[in-house]
């Protein structure tokens, strides 16, 4: 879920510690090191009354990249070296040599303050991803790995760095009518969409337990988001509407699945042989839950067979919507055509690597994903 990287020891260590910069990627550590060879080489093919500038960027670099420790000792090295530049051109004045040196210890300095500054701001920025982090596991639970002969796996990747709250939802349940799962996406973010995806969720797994048509689950849903913003109202008011698509692996019929679709991206499912990826399309699509009594009923699809080692993936927008330089959105089906997996945990790192290199590494909106996958048949023998 987050977009930056770190390597190496902390503050208290000196080894390097390297962001990830977006757009670009990670930088070598190397490189105020580099900065500095460049800079006492470009001293001394250049005139003498031209010495010592190029040697600024190190400290600062090293500012943004290594440890506290790393910065000031890059800050002294590139100071004793425009001391001994100064001493070995032997053509300045003693006022000039005194301001370059002067002048290269405040770079220094400032780089020191500016690391300074920023490792305290990592520390608030780590203290606001725990409470965020609390708060998207206590809304949307990690569903479990393993119900019967049926696997599950899920992924959330946000879209913009540090964003860990958002409307992407997903849900697993299992209930006396089988296994039904969720996944939802909210217009809308932060705290609001949050809010939405509270009532989703509740009112999904109360209407899991006790519906026996998977429609009558969407619908159920579709009155908890009405009711609620009914009651709010004023400054409180519930806004938005949910796209969602339920699925379901009955108990009666462990070898089929049912799904209902509420102006969501239909789910995927892939062949245990590898053939093409298949989109479960609804009979016709119905609008999305939270559009009032408009809204109510359709989305449904005929059952269709889930045999062993066959996957289910249900996902948001975000997956389709990611687009590459040239602005061309990702197909899953052509991307995933050919390709087989060893479990739903598997596809979801497949899926989450090759967005990031078909996007070049960013993508527009948060990205949601629930597998699951019907274990193989396991031959007598074996068992």
């Amino acid at each position: 879920m987050y977009g930056e990287a770190w390597h190496g020891t902390s503050d208290d260590g000196g080894r390097a510690r390297v962001r990830s910069i977006p757009g670009i990627g990670r930088p070598p550590w190397l490189l105020p090191l580099v900065l500095i060879a460049l800079g006492v080489i470009v001293d001394l093919l250049i005139p003498s009354s031209l010495l010592v500038g190029s040697l600024f960027a190190a400290p600062m670099a090293a500012a943004a990249l290594w440890t506290g420790r790393g910065t000031v000792l890059t800050g002294a090295v590139a100071t004793a070296l425009v001391l001994l530049l100064v001493v070995w051109a032997n053509v300045l004045s003693v006022v000039e040599g005194v301001l370059r040196v002067t002048a290269m210890s405040a770079v220094s300095a400032l780089a020191v303050a500016v690391h300074h500054a920023l490792h305290h701001s990592e520390l608030r920025l780590a203290s606001v991803r725990r409470v965020a982090e609390a708060v998207q596991l206590a809304v949307l639970p990690v569903p479990p790995s393993r119900i019967g002969d049926l696997r599950f796996a899920v992924r959330y990747e946000a879209a913009q760095v540090n964003a860990l709250i958002g409307g992407d939802m997903y849900g697993v349940q299992r209930t006396p009518h089988g296994v039904r799962m969720l996944v939802g996406d909210v217009r809308g973010k932060g705290l609001d969409a949050v809010a939405v995806v509270t009532v989703v969720f509740g009112a999904f797994r109360e209407a899991a337990e006790t519906e026996p048509d998977l429609g009558s689950v969407a619908d159920r849903i579709e009155h908890s988001l009405v009711r609620e913003r009914g009651q709010r109202g004023g400054a409180g008011r519930l806004e938005g509407f949910v796209t969602a698509v339920l699925a379901e692996v009955p108990a009666g019929a462990p070898g089929t699945l049912r799904i209902v679709n509420r102006g969501h991206p239909p789910p995927l499912l892939l062949p245990a042989d590898g053939a093409s990826p298949r989109l479960l399309e609804p009979d016709s699509y119905a609008l999305p839950l939270g559009l009032g009594d408009l809204a109510v009923g359709g989305g449904h699809a005929e059952p269709v067979p889930f045999p062993p080692g066959s996957l289910l993936l249900l996902y948001t927008d975000g997956l389709t919507e990611a687009r590459n330089a040239a602005g061309a959105f990702y197909d899953p089906v052509a991307r995933l055509r050919g390709r087989r997996f060893t479990g739903p945990g598997a596809l979801l790192d497949a899926l989450v690597e090759d967005v990031g290199a078909y996007t070049g590494g960013g993508t527009d909106d948060d990205m949601a994903m629930l597998a699951v996958m019907r274990e193989p048949a396991t031959p007598p023998a074996a068992r």
